[in-house]
């Protein structure tokens, strides 16, 4: 029996195998959870501030999912300056959706998500009160 030939066969399938590894791994999307990480982290401390604002509020907003749609129930709306309620998907950025959060008499505010595929979200509702900005993060499955 010749062992020389196997050897020889097994290097190459190693090597065989090392490039398909590399290649997969070289094709994968390797993504940040935000395009300005670095950015918004140098920025955090406000992000403190807004998270202080929102804990002393005596009724914070409540996001929740009914049939085919997203809904905030606040009954501060009429006080809010400005405001954006953005939807992270973890898992594809391509599914990210922004919706705009204007002062209003209602204490429901409705968004149409027919479009998002199933899954995980974050829903981070930015907005500025009385000169005050405030943040809510929660975590939603559609």
């Amino acid at each position: 029996m010749n062992f020389g030939k196997w050897i020889v066969v097994a290097f190459i399938l190693f090597a065989a195998f090392i490039a398909t590894l590399v290649t997969v791994c070289v094709r994968q999307d390797v993504s940040l959870v935000s395009k300005d990480y670095y950015k918004e982290e140098l920025g955090y401390q406000d992000q403190i501030h807004r998270l202080n604002n929102t804990a002393a509020l005596a009724e914070k907003p409540v996001i929740k999912i009914t049939d085919h749609a997203l809904q905030v129930e606040f009954t501060q709306f009429a006080q809010v300056e400005t405001g954006e309620l953005k939807l992270f998907c973890p898992s594809n950025a391509k599914m990210d959706r922004i919706f705009t959060v204007a002062a209003s008499d209602e204490t429901t505010r409705t968004f149409e998500i027919n479009n998002l595929q199933k899954g995980m979200y974050r829903a981070k509702l930015f907005w500025k009160m009385n000169g005050k900005e405030f943040y809510q993060e929660e975590i939603i499955y559609i």
